[in-house]
């Protein structure tokens, strides 16, 4: 039976990244001689930009929200129930994602390297200040929102487990929380130290401007996992992209691991960039980190050994020719920008997984102009 593929739509550029990484699924696929199922949610979710063009009342934008929420995690489900392990979701409006974030469990996870060192950030995006319902008076917005040990202890558990996966001879050298957790009265100082000693692992709780410190002061140590807060690392996971890793957020794919015992540990590939509203039907949005994706899930999901390097050899191919969208500094493209690429991954070092001469990492500038849509709903 031939892998299946879960694709979930938002507004924005999100119909014109779907058929960007439909297209680079089925060209890897077929550079492997393989077969691989895409199985597309029928709701396409809104932005929020389009929840605020379509709709002026809170009431209805809040039943939007909840309705775009419920459908997504029921795909969700269903995806899991099928036995589908992936699926990529464009970016869609924030709240409702948060919902699905919150009753999945899911974790955010990304590594990062800068020289010798390698960072793994842990995003627990299942609880906090991110998660929770609104309660609405007159003039007042009252936001509800819990943490949990259970929770907590699945992320911490869970974020031990990936690191010893990435660094299988030593596992991880460091375990660092940052939560605001000087707000919860001890509760998390608390359960953070329990749950340390049950997994055997040495954790440091930290305020999040002591790890902006530190990491502003030293840097990171080898294999240092960083498990945070959403109110720390969605604003830092950039941060850290530009200052350690080398990358630019429009060109980079994440995954989101979905920890409630019935999703299986279903990953949810994204671009980190947003749903660039503003771009829309221009055919000028960045589709690297889309590219990226399909090859992650690719190589990982549906049995296409070195797809990523594969990808990797022809956008770093495409970047040496000048191939760039305009928010890197170029003047091609979505479409010509996705056909050199995979026009390049016919090339047989590009099949094989080996990246021609330059490297495999993309040849885009770190310069450019960043188009303010591309921070639209960047979740």
């Amino acid at each position: 039976m031939k892998p299946a593929v879960g694709l979930a739509v938002g507004r924005g550029t999100g119909a014109e990244l779907a058929t960007v990484f439909e297209r680079a699924l089925h060209r890897i696929a077929t550079a492997h001689g393989a077969e691989i199922e895409i199985v597309k949610s029928p709701r396409t979710y809104h932005s929020y930009v389009s929840l605020r063009e379509e709709v002026a009342d809170t009431e209805r934008i809040r039943r939007l929200t909840e309705e775009d929420a419920g459908h997504y995690e029921r795909f969700c489900r269903d995806r899991a129930r099928s036995g589908t392990t992936a699926v990529f979701r464009t970016a869609v409006n924030a709240q409702s994602l948060y919902l699905v974030r919150q009753r999945l469990q899911a974790v955010k996870v990304e590594p990062i390297a800068a020289g010798d060192a390698s960072l793994l950030l842990v995003r627990d995006e299942a609880q906090g200040f991110y998660t929770g319902e609104n309660r609405h008076a007159p003039g007042v917005v009252t936001r509800t929102m819990e943490f949990s040990r259970e929770v907590t202890g699945k992320v911490l558990e869970f974020a031990v487990r990936r690191a010893w996966r990435q660094w299988p001879d030593s596992g991880p050298a460091r375990v660092v929380m940052a939560y605001k957790f000087h707000l919860l009265d001890g509760a998390l100082d608390d359960w953070v130290g329990e749950l340390a000693r049950g997994l055997g692992v040495d954790v440091r709780l930290f305020q999040p401007d002591t790890v902006n410190r530190n990491l502003i002061t030293h840097g990171f140590a080898d294999r240092t996992v960083i498990v945070a807060g959403n109110e720390w690392a969605d604003i830092m996971h950039v941060v850290l992209l530009d200052r350690f890793g080398g990358e630019r957020q429009e060109n980079r794919c994440t995954e989101n691991v979905h920890l409630h015992p019935e999703l299986g540990e279903l990953v949810e590939y994204q671009t980190v960039h947003g749903s660039a509203d503003d771009l829309a039907g221009k055919d000028t949005v960045n589709p690297v980190a889309t590219l990226r994706a399909a090859a992650a899930i690719a190589e990982r999901h549906a049995g296409c050994p070195g797809a990523v390097a594969a990808v990797e050899g022809a956008l770093a191919a495409a970047g040496a020719r000048g191939v760039r969208t305009p928010d890197l500094g170029g003047r091609h493209s979505t479409t010509a920008v996705v056909d050199a690429v995979l026009g390049a991954l016919a090339a047989p070092a590009a099949v094989a997984g080996r990246p021609p001469a330059g490297g495999a990492r993309s040849a885009a500038p770190a310069g450019g102009t960043l188009p303010a849509g591309l921070l639209t709903d960047r979740s």
